[in-house]
């Protein structure tokens, strides 16, 4: 996630969501530590807490509130430019919704995810778990797997989200992660029956990381105390990594052709729907997980603050109209983003305007802002020291 921010929103206002309370604390600690202005929200705090981390989001720019889904009902702040989920949402409702408030201002955003099998677990236990009744558990089973779909799908993404939601988009988007980036799938049928064989040999009673070390040959005391080193399975994994065979894993879970036990600790059980992969009848394909490549991102479609910052040489101007703006909001009471968004004010810099006819040749100030804002504005340009 550093590097996602890093790469494309440098001091830009996000969200980023959360399941537990304890996850948001650390998160937003670590933001703020590397240096980022980040706050919490969660139903944990005391009110007056919330009420001021969530009037300080509004208020300021380039701030990242991290939170649980406690926050964002009611928000209405037209700069979000992310929305980044550390934690997979219970179904895609809740996932529209909540990348939903990035990009109101109809400027580029972006909406980030990152998940793992650990996830899938753990919602589905909770799921198991719950105390709604059997058709309450079924529907939410089918809003769990359609979440799963979306992340494991290797077609454009905004259409199968359209397509669940009663929308038909004709052609691929051309801007999702998939389209732009097509993911490798590959034959996974022989590991897929080498996996649900292992859960199998083992008693369905261990979990991930268990079964990986039965199926790499592990020499570890866990496997020869349990007698695992005996079976059929035991070492037959070896031209999988254990990153692969997570994928591997994760994607049998996500499709419904394992379960964790509720009651396990994250044991994997075989479904019903497994048995025609277990006798070889039907071809798997699996996604090839993508390999993430540090510090290096897609640009979001607009200009990033980092990337201006990169072209900006006068600083000190850079940092008079927003001190010029934030003295307007405050006086105003209002976000900085209700006077000038930060792309006039780039604008305003590389054209630095003379006139008011000029400046209203400047992306986003209208006929209002120019009449209220430009007098004062255009001092502020005539102040900067020339380059």
């Amino acid at each position: 996630m550093l590097d996602f921010i890093k790469a494309e929103h440098e001091d830009h206002c996000g969200i980023v969501y959360c399941l537990s309370r304890n996850k948001v604390d650390a998160t937003a600690k670590m933001l703020a530590q590397k240096g980022y202005t980040s706050l919490p929200y969660h139903a944990g705090l005391p009110s007056e807490d919330r009420a001021r981390n969530q009037e300080r989001f509004l208020r300021e720019d380039g701030v990242i509130i991290v939170a649980t889904i406690a926050f964002g009902m009611g928000i209405d702040k037209p700069d979000v430019r992310f929305v980044a989920h550390l934690d997979l949402p219970k179904s895609l409702e809740a996932y529209y919704q909540e990348t939903g408030r990035a990009g109101r201002d109809g400027k580029p955003s972006t909406a980030w995810m990152v998940y793992g099998l650990q996830d899938v677990i753990k919602l589905r236990q909770m799921l198991e778990a719950s105390q709604g009744n059997d058709h309450f558990k079924r529907v939410e089973r089918q809003k769990l797997d359609a979440m799963l779909g979306l992340c494991e799908v290797t077609k454009c993404r905004r259409q199968v989200l359209l397509n669940y939601f009663g929308d038909e988009l004709e052609t691929p988007c051309g801007n999702c992660d998939t389209c732009l980036n097509p993911p490798e799938t590959w034959d996974g049928t022989v590991a897929v029956q080498k996996a649900l064989s292992c859960v199998f040999r083992t008693g369905q009673r261990f979990g991930v990381t268990y079964l990986i070390d039965v199926l790499r040959g592990s020499e570890n005391d866990r496997v020869r105390q349990s007698g695992h080193h005996q079976v059929s399975t035991y070492g037959i994994g070896t031209e999988l990594s254990v990153s692969e065979w997570k994928s591997v894993f994760r994607q049998l879970v996500a499709n419904g052709y394992l379960r964790a036990d509720p009651e396990g600790y994250g044991a994997l059980q075989l479904t019903e729907q497994c048995r025609p992969l277990l006798k070889g009848k039907h071809k798997v394909e699996l996604r090839k997980d993508p390999v993430v490549k540090k510090s290096a991102g897609r640009s979001s479609g607009g200009r990033s603050s980092s990337a201006v910052k990169d072209q900006i040489t006068d600083h000190a101007g850079w940092d008079a109209l927003r001190a010029c703006r934030k003295e307007l909001a405050d006086k105003q009471g209002v976000p900085p983003y209700v006077i000038f968004h930060d792309t006039t004010l780039f604008d305003m810099l590389e054209r630095k305007p003379k006139t008011l006819d000029e400046l209203a040749g400047v992306s986003g100030v209208g006929a209002a802002k120019l009449e209220k804002y430009g007098d004062i504005f255009l001092a502020t340009i005539a102040g900067l020291n020339p380059l």
